[in-house]
């Protein structure tokens, strides 16, 4: 990597922002954090004093023409506004999932980083986490030999959630659009994009009761407008198919269910929520009599810790050596295309065919 750093300004002072400036302050050398900004420019000033950087408002942000690229950790509604704003002023833009709520937005927002020449980057990033490239390296090396089917399968306790997070509340901030993009953004670096999907889509509970007892709200009902369980078959462009299941009225525990079938065994993934975590791997065998054991896969890659952050830090690296970034906004779109296909379904009854697609992202093998 070249020697050079971009100055980045953050919008968004919420609880995500501490580990993505922990970690591009302390981590990517190539990130020069100089700035943050809310929408209560208190709240800005406050966490600006505790990373040592100017707390400022939104529109003094953009204005700073020293600048050289935007994270955007608001709720995903404000997604599009902040990040045309930030390329209009000519910001390379990096921006917490999902890119926008709706494909045709995001199609905007590509259409103008296009136009003005600008990188444009989109959460999750965890896909570039140690236990996720060992997995790809495994695949890639056909260690599974021909990839035949995948099952996924997560839960979460929304009734608790929503409770403590009002943006789960929001548009967007329904089960797939805000925890299964982790999913299928892994799925689509795994094994390729998508072509066509069949889905039941639910709301369990629109109306919920606020379980926190430490909130003002506790006790009290509040509207859920949003998915709450999504039932999914998903057919790849490659011909592999999968079910993809979610079920956010179940416990507060995740248990991730992430499994790949190939010929030549099977693959049990970590949670793609998270960075770090160990697969495991069962070879195939005739030997009915003594059936392999599940083997741990050790992670050959860095990044097992939290690394938020590595997103803008590799797009950083792609800027300064003039090529593609990994999480992309072609693959980022993809993804929230295959969301919304899935909420068609639910609709239609009927297979929906999912009109873009993207490439796989390279692999990443070594520290930015």
């Amino acid at each position: 990597m070249e020697n050079r750093q971009l100055r980045v300004g953050v919008i968004g002072c919420g609880a995500i922002s501490d580990i993505y400036l922990k970690n591009m302050i302390g981590e990517f050398d190539n990130l020069e954090v100089v700035a943050c900004a809310a929408a209560h420019v208190e709240n800005a000033v406050k966490k600006a004093e505790q990373y040592k950087i100017r707390g400022c408002t939104v529109e003094n942000l953009l204005a700073d023409d020293t600048i050289d690229m935007v994270v955007i950790l608001t709720p995903a509604p404000t997604h599009y506004e902040l990040a045309k704003k930030a390329l209009e002023a000519g910001k390379h833009v990096y921006t917490e999932k999902t890119m926008t709520i709706a494909p045709d937005t995001a199609a905007e927002l590509i259409k103008l980083a296009d136009e003005k020449g600008l990188y444009l980057g989109s959460a999750p990033d965890t896909f570039l986490g140690a236990s996720w490239q060992t997995a790809r390296k495994m695949i890639d090396e056909e260690k599974l030999g021909e990839i035949t089917s995948f099952q996924i399968s997560a839960n979460r306790d929304l009734d608790f959630l929503a409770s403590l997070f009002g943006f789960l509340r929001m548009p967007g901030g329904g089960i797939c659009y805000d925890y299964g993009v982790y999913y299928l953004t892994t799925l689509v670096s795994l094994l390729g994009p998508v072509k066509r999907v069949a889905a039941s889509v639910k709301n369990g509970k629109p109306v919920r009761m606020n379980v926190v007892p430490q909130s003002p709200e506790f006790g009290q009902e509040f509207s859920y407008p949003n998915e709450s369980q999504v039932f999914a078959v998903v057919e790849l462009e490659n011909g592999v198919t999968g079910n993809f299941a979610l079920n956010g009225d179940s416990v507060l525990a995740d248990q991730a269910m992430f499994t790949i079938y190939g010929t030549k065994g099977i693959l049990k993934l970590t949670d793609p929520n998270q960075f770090g975590g160990k697969n495991t791997f069962m070879a195939n065998s005739y030997d009915f009599a003594n059936q392999p054991a599940w083997e741990e896969i050790d992670n050959v890659f860095p990044y097992e810790e939290n690394s938020r952050g590595i997103g803008p830090a590799e797009m950083a690296d792609a800027i300064l050596t003039g090529r593609k970034n990994r999480a992309d906004k072609e693959m980022a779109y993809h993804v929230l295309d295959v969301i919304d296909a899935m909420m068609k379904s639910s609709d239609s009854g009927r297979f929906e065919e999912v009109n873009s697609t993207c490439e796989r992202p390279l692999s990443l093998t070594e520290k930015l």
